[in-house]
């Protein structure tokens, strides 16, 4: 059992309800959600916020939020994702890059949650083969981690 654990996905995430996430992270985020084991997400939209709520609701694992420059530039609804779940005593940690938020900024978080990590569950936008979500799949490939892809 990995004990970090980096969840990476789109911020495409308006064409399926809250339901059908909350069913996908059951079935496939759930079976390495164990106490003692922490998850490194990237407090944006989509995929990182829902699944960051989802962890604080429903597992004891740690959640540790990662954001490339300052979790003030990210989004407001991420901000508010972190925020509450911050409010509720489950957030271990959160890591501000103080980096720039362009492509590469992204992808120097999305490096450091993979470095820091033995396993990565994607989520990528059905249908697509190049994204961030697919950059740091590969990324996890290219350090002979395991990965769990499962396209939303």
């Amino acid at each position: 059992m990995p004990q970090a654990v980096t969840i990476t996905g789109t911020r495409s995430t308006g064409h399926r309800v809250l339901r059908e996430y909350r069913a996908v992270f059951d079935e496939y985020v759930r079976p390495f959600a164990r106490p003692g084991v922490r998850f490194h997400l990237g407090g944006a939209s989509g995929i990182d916020s829902l699944a960051l709520r989802w962890l604080a609701d429903e597992t004891e694992a740690e959640l540790v939020v990662i954001a490339p420059g300052r979790l003030t530039e990210q989004p407001k609804d991420a901000q508010d994702a972190v925020a509450g779940v911050r409010a509720g005593g489950r957030l271990a940690e959160l890591v501000e890059l103080g980096g720039s938020l362009n492509t590469e900024g992204y992808f120097t978080r999305n490096r450091w949650m993979v470095d820091r990590s033995g396993f990565v569950i994607g989520f990528p936008l059905k249908g697509t083969t190049s994204s961030g979500t697919w950059y740091t799949i590969d990324y996890a490939a290219n350090q002979h981690k395991p990965r769990l892809i499962m396209p939303v």
